[in-house]
């Protein structure tokens, strides 16, 4: 059964430490503003995080989990434990092999990843130093992923989301205490990280271990098993991975332009921030427990899954889409100005919030929509529609940064473009669900969508009149910035909420019961 109690389970990890993670980032804009380190530093932590999500997070859990999730529910512990056993000792070799090669051509990556810093020796130099110090992260997170994805399917999400923790304390305790004393200081953060995902793993084994699910490692085959494993991830590379692979076209085009690289990684860190709490959270419950139900024969427990986990994201989404749209550079100001960050790079950085989060409810749905294929073990349907939005996502990108880059705001048009795509690949999931029948809206939902549209209009209203209003404490000392905006952002969010009570959309006791069930 769904619970939104796991939901906050993991969107309160989730919240902490993307709490510590702007604290991260402040420190990161107060030492190194948008300047050729922090490019330079934003596009190594990258690569490593855009194959963690893409092998790890991405192809890895969609065909692990739902394999691992069934062999739980019809074979019992011992048959998934051998199974994760398995899998762990063929997909050690994969990801050993996959760090050695990428160590040895991190030129020829960093080339290819970042073009534009090229025409800087000491800029591309110094990508390159910095992302092979933290490339092997992508081994410790491949291993905290497998050890995650097992937990998960044991319903005990908050470990597996309290394991980023541990990253966002270690660079800040870095870029506190010990940064000052480096000649370069930005090193804290390449070994930092490195560090961080040999924690994160060490966390998560331990835990695994104390639920009996210590995994062994034999001699790795290549079994039907492994196999199909190896068969469901191929689409999932790039279905799982969508986003990241737009990313990915995001920090090509970006590299072209001087400082491009930093306004998006820094408006980046600020939409992530409901889209994990939301979307990630959502879609990390919700995987292991459509493929528990579809397997155990309960199609109707899995479909009221599938609808709450839509409400639920949709309740949430709408009204952290409006504030980021609306409240953009006073967020920026408030969080990234301080330092080596200007009043220049906030507006610019601003520019690419507002930006990039048009697509923040479709990047939610889509977190929410491809469990409905992945719980089926159907990983090709949503690689066919990834290839479409990566190649909308390509054009839309190159044709609207080459359009504005003449008026320096190349960098919109990348975000803007990925927002498009993105809602491209939402209809194509939701149409195809539908047309199979494996997602009927029931009437509740569609009786509050509109209600959440009422009270979505409404909290823009607030927000509008409301920095006309507290325009001169917006524009004052750091801590009337502070004030103006939580008391923004508060009565907006208060208005919203009133709202979808007083409509009955959502209700106090729909809340209650559900973050009360297990």
């Amino acid at each position: 059964m769904f619970s939104i109690r796991s939901v906050l389970s993991v969107g309160f990890m989730t919240l902490i430490s993307r709490v510590l993670g702007f604290v991260r980032e402040m420190l990161i804009a107060h030492w190194f503003g948008t300047s050729a380190v922090a490019d330079a530093w934003f596009v190594a932590q990258r690569l490593p995080n855009l194959f963690r999500r893409l092998f790890a997070e991405g192809a890895f859990n969609a065909a692990f989990v739902p394999m691992f999730a069934g062999r739980l529910e019809q074979g019992g512990p011992a048959e998934a434990r051998a199974f994760a056993e398995r899998v762990l000792a063929s997909m050690l070799v994969f990801m050993l092999l996959l760090t050695a090669i990428a160590e040895i051509a991190m030129p020829l990556l960093i080339l290819a990843f970042a073009p534009g810093f090229h025409d800087d020796p000491d800029k591309f130099a110094l990508t390159i130093l910095l992302t092979s110090i933290c490339f092997p992260y992508l081994l410790f997170m491949f291993l905290a992923a497998l050890f995650g994805g097992v937990l998960n399917s044991l319903h005990h999400f908050g470990h597996a989301a309290a394991a980023p923790i541990l990253l966002n304390v270690v660079l800040t305790l870095g870029l506190i205490f010990v940064a000052p004393h480096l000649d370069d200081p930005v090193m804290v953060l390449a070994w930092g990280e490195t560090f961080a995902g040999l924690l994160q793993f060490l966390w998560l084994y331990l835990v695994a271990a104390k639920l009996g699910y210590g995994l062994r490692l034999p001699w790795p085959k290549i079994t039907a098993e492994i196999k199909q494993v190896a068969k469901l991830m191929v689409p999932g590379l790039v279905s799982g991975g969508a986003q990241q692979i737009s990313i990915a076209i995001a920090t090509i085009l970006s590299s072209l332009q001087d400082q491009a690289v930093s306004y998006l990684s820094y408006a980046d860190r600020l939409y992530q921030l409901p889209l994990s709490l939301v979307g990630a959270a959502i879609g990390v419950v919700l995987l292991p427990v459509l493929a528990r139900s579809i397997r155990g024969g309960r199609e109707a427990e899995g479909m009221a899954a599938f609808n709450r986990s839509l409400e639920f994201g949709l309740l949430l989404i709408l009204p952290a889409t409006i504030g980021l749209i609306i409240a953009a550079e006073p967020i920026v100001r408030v969080v990234y100005e301080r330092g080596a960050f200007t009043a220049d790079a906030t507006t610019n950085t601003a520019l690419a919030l507002m930006a990039i989060s048009l697509g923040l409810p479709a990047y939610v749905l889509n977190k929410t929509l491809q469990p409905g294929f992945f719980a089926r073990g159907d990983t090709v349907t949503p690689f066919r529609y990834s290839i479409i939005t990566i190649v909308t996502d390509m054009t839309i990108c190159i044709l609207f940064f080459f359009l504005l880059r003449r008026w320096g705001i190349g960098f919109v048009g990348i975000a803007l473009g990925t927002g498009i795509a993105s809602w491209l690949n939402c209809t194509l999931l939701y149409r195809t669900l539908s047309k199979r029948g494996f997602l009927v809206l029931d009437q509740r939902l569609k009786r509050n969508l509109p209600r959440f549209a009422l009270a979505t209009v409404a909290m823009a209203g607030v927000l509008i009149g409301g920095q006309h209003l507290l325009q001169p404490w917006l524009a004052g000392t750091l801590w009337h910035q502070i004030g103006a905006l939580s008391a923004l952002v508060g009565t907006a969010a208060a208005i919203y909420f009133l709202l979808v009570f007083a409509t009955g959309a959502y209700t106090l006791s729909d809340f209650k019961r559900n973050a009360l069930r297990r």
